[in-house]
Order: C-alpha cells, then structure tokens, then sequence
C-alpha cells in the first residue's frame, strides 16, 4: 500500500472513530449489523447539519426572489416517465458469475485502473474488464458477466390489497420544485428570475455504498432551482456584471490538465460559460471560500463532458473538495443547465400548460440548477477541518458550522463555583449553544471540546468569585484570557 493511501486510510479511521465515539454519525440499525448506505447523526453530527443547512439557506436565498419550498418524497410513476428517470436513471451493474455478487463497474475499474469511467458505455466497460483481467473483488473469479445497466429508483405501492398505484422514493428534490413551479409563480407575483429551494431527503437504490457519505440509499439534498427567460441567459445589468466580471473562479475545464483561476470576463469570452450561469458559480465559490472558510487550493469547479453529464444537463460544473480521506477531489455538488427539459416533458405528460407569459412573450422558463449532497458536504468539512496536534486532535470547524459554540466550565466542583457557573451558562445559553461541565480535570475537558470543534471554553475558579471575571480559551490557538462577566456576550459576538 503507497504511503499516502496508508495515510488516507488512518486519518478516515480516526475521524470515524471520534464520530462514533463522541456522536457525530453512525450506522444506521447498528445493534442488527447496520446496512451499507445508511447512517444516523448522532446529537453533534445532527448540529453540523442544522447549521450547514442554515447557514445554506440563510446564504442561497438571497438570491432574488427566490424562496424554500417542503413537498412529498413520494411521487406518482408518471413523475419519473415524464423526467426520464425511468428510462436514464441508471448505473452500471456487473455480476460475478462464480459468487453471483454485483456491484458498480464503473467504480470497479476507477478503482482497479485508476481511470475515470464515467462517460464509457456498458460495452467499453465490459471491454475493458476483460482486457485488463479484472477479478471479482469478493471470491477473486476471473468469471464475470457483461456490464448492463441498473435503474437506482425505489418503487412503492400506494392503496390498500388490489389495484394499487405505483410510485416511487424521489430520486431528487428537483422534481417536487418543477411539479410546484406554476403555483410558486403565480403565489409570488409572477415575476423571473425564480428560485425554488428545497433542502429534503431524496432516495437512490446504490448498487454498491461506499465511501461513508458519498453514496448513500438515503441522503439529504439542499437544491436550488433558478428559473429564468432563456434570452436572457447571457445577460446581467451593468451594475451585476461590474460586480463580477474581474472575480476569478476555479475551473478545471475538460481539455485542462490541471485548475486556473479564471476572471468571469475571460471564462465568458473563451469557455462560453453564460453571465447568468457565471452569477451562480460565483454565489456558490464565495460560499465555500468565504463562508465555510476552505482553503482556496481545496475547491474547483469541474466541468463535465456531454457523455459523463447528467441526461438533462447542456451545461455540468461539478463542485468538489479535495478530501484526504477519499484520496483527491470528489464532487460535493453542481451547477447544470437543465434548459427547458423538465417543464417541457412534465406539460407533455401531463397535459397541462407550463407555459406562462413574461417579458410580452409565451414561453417555458429554462432552468438553472444548484444542488448540494447535504451529507457529503458534512463529510468534507470533517475531512478538510480535522487536524492532529502534538497534544490533542480537534476539528477546526468555522463558527457558523460548530456543533457546540461554547462550552462552561466550573475548575472545581466546590467552594460556589457550579453555582457561579451555572449563572454564566444561564445568561450565554440564550444567544449560543452550549455544553457545561464540573467534572474531570480541566485539560482533559478542554481536549474533549477541542475534539468535537468547540470554539470557545470558559472556565470559572476562584478569581471569578473575587472579581467577576472570567477565563475565555480560544480553541485554535489554545490562548487564555479574562474578561468581565459584563462584557462576555459582547466580545463572543464579535
């Protein structure tokens, strides 16, 4: 095994053991032997979560008039037909014929060959499988079956014993938002752009879960869909523009070898990436940059090949985060141009007309897509925030993501100090989340807190009852130092 998978492998065993071990994530039904592709948060991983997703909606919706949406995770069968889920939602599935186990093959071969795979066909696949000798990575068969593809969609049958109408698991929360698209224009006075967002739980029947959160059966997406006039695509105001134009985003365009920084301006006039999609690639660079605070070097912008994007897609941006513990960058999220394709099938379908009248035209909105995985991005800020210390481990977590904001400390457990303790918890409970404790030596508590990514520790001892003062510990740089009582919910705010 080369060094740095071995490293990879560490680091991932150590960040899962503390997230076993203080209540970030687990197997979901563990106690039965757990089932791959499902996981439980646990009371700090849900935390992460909640302040990802806030801190998620608090940012996209301002995007103009664009607002949050909740819908069914259960929709009829003639959802996905219109959607081509039916027919196009598929993986890539070989079996063994000796053991009889399947799994994905297009992972099989990244793994194996160390290739993308993506954008071959079953045939390429099978192909190539053959010509390299692959083996069964279960009983090591040379005797395996030609690649053939797997619809991912969960069917459930809805009514009670006879005729029953099938529906299924929601792949994605984009569907709900284009089924919703005609009411949420005329509630919202009818005007474009607008974004529909939904953060729900979709669903995808994964031939082979692997790599923690990264293929999940059931995981949780924060979508935003932006509908627009089409004729407007290339186009923002000179104030918006001016704003953007000079900003350099981080592309790795497909005939590049390796990242740019790029100017809105230059991307625009030589990648032919629309202004109005160049507005969302900016909104969602400044999120990770400035917002959750990864380091430049760890954030690209991907662009997909017509064979490797999604069906619907005329334009793919992937969004990706080196991660250590998964050995490079991986997709956490997109940007996609879906066009008209959703609406435009769901009117033929459906028969009713999706066509609305804006700008003294008749018209379908086209559709401009940002999708986040929810979970993998909780991953990724495990991975990138997680650090080892001569001392201590600790996840350096941005404050807007911390499970825990603060945690109170009373040195010892005797001479008034709970109760002075108590008292400072009580007045910093109602603006910060907080954790208190008594017991145990004051390092080790420290170290705990460091471990689960608290920013701050505030410790009260004897000095507090002379002269009501407090001790605060900061967490990356493990300095101390006194504050009034007074003035605490001042300077934690700042």
């Amino acid at each position: 095994m080369r060094k740095k998978e071995k490293t990879a492998i560490e680091k991932l065993d150590k960040i899962t053991a503390i997230a076993l071990k203080r209540g970030f994530f687990w197997p979901t039904a563990e106690i039965y032997g757990g089932k791959a592709g499902l996981y439980s948060y646990g009371h700090l991983g849900k935390a992460v979560k909640n302040n990802f997703e806030n801190l998620w909606r608090s940012y996209f919706l301002s995007f103009e008039n664009s607002y949050e949406i909740d819908s069914s995770i259960i929709l009829p069968e003639q959802v996905f037909i219109a959607s081509g889920h039916l027919e196009h939602f598929n993986d890539p599935l070989i079996e063994c014929k000796t053991c009889h186990f399947r799994f994905r093959a297009d992972q099989f071969i990244e793994d194996n060959l160390k290739i993308r795979a993506e954008e071959l066909t079953p045939e390429e696949m099978s192909d190539l499988i053959k010509k390299n000798k692959l083996k069964c990575p279960k009983c090591k068969s040379w005797h395996l079956g030609q690649v053939k593809w797997f619809n991912m969609m969960f069917p459930v049958s809805m009514g009670a014993v006879g005729i029953k109408d099938l529906a299924y698991l929601t792949p994605e929360t984009a569907q709900s938002s284009y089924l919703s698209f005609k009411r949420e224009f005329d509630a919202a006075r009818k005007k474009l752009p607008l974004g529909i967002a939904i953060i729900g739980k979709a669903f995808r029947n994964e031939i082979s879960p692997r790599q923690l959160f990264f293929r999940l059966r059931e995981f949780t997406q924060a979508e935003l869909q932006i509908f627009f006039d089409p004729d407007e695509i290339n186009k923002l105001n000179k104030e918006e523009w001016k704003e953007i134009s000079k900003y350099e985003l981080i592309l790795l365009a497909q005939k590049q070898k390796t990242q740019k920084e790029i100017s809105c301006e230059e991307a625009n006039k030589k990648l032919k990436i629309p202004k109005f999609y160049l507005k969302a690639m900016v909104l969602v660079q400044k999120f990770y940059l400035e917002k959750l605070k990864i380091p430049k070097k760890m954030f690209l912008f991907r662009e997909l090949s017509k064979k490797e994007r999604a069906f619907y897609n005329k334009i793919h941006w992937d969004i990706e985060l080196y991660l250590e513990t998964l050995g490079g960058f991986k997709e956490i999220g997109g940007v996609h141009y879906r066009t008209d394709y959703d609406l435009l099938g769901h009117e033929k379908h459906s028969k009713e007309n999706l066509h609305i009248f804006y700008n003294n035209k008749k018209f379908i909105p086209h559709v401009l897509e940002l999708s986040f995985g929810v979970d993998r991005n909780i991953w990724a800020l495990m991975d990138i925030f997680f650090k080892e210390e001569k001392e201590r481990t600790l996840f350096s977590f941005p404050r807007t993501i911390s499970p825990i904001d603060i945690a109170v400390f009373s040195l010892v457990s005797r001479e008034g100090m709970p109760e002075k303790a108590k008292e400072v918890y009580n007045i910093i409970k109602q603006n910060f989340s907080c954790f208190y404790d008594e017991s145990g030596a004051i390092g080790r508590r420290y170290r705990r807190q460091d471990e689960i990514g608290t920013p701050y520790c505030i410790t009260i001892d004897s000095q507090t009852l002379k002269d009501d003062t407090v001790t605060i510990r900061e967490r990356d740089s493990m300095k101390q130092k006194r504050i009034k009582i007074s003035n605490l919910l001042t300077a934690l705010k700042t």
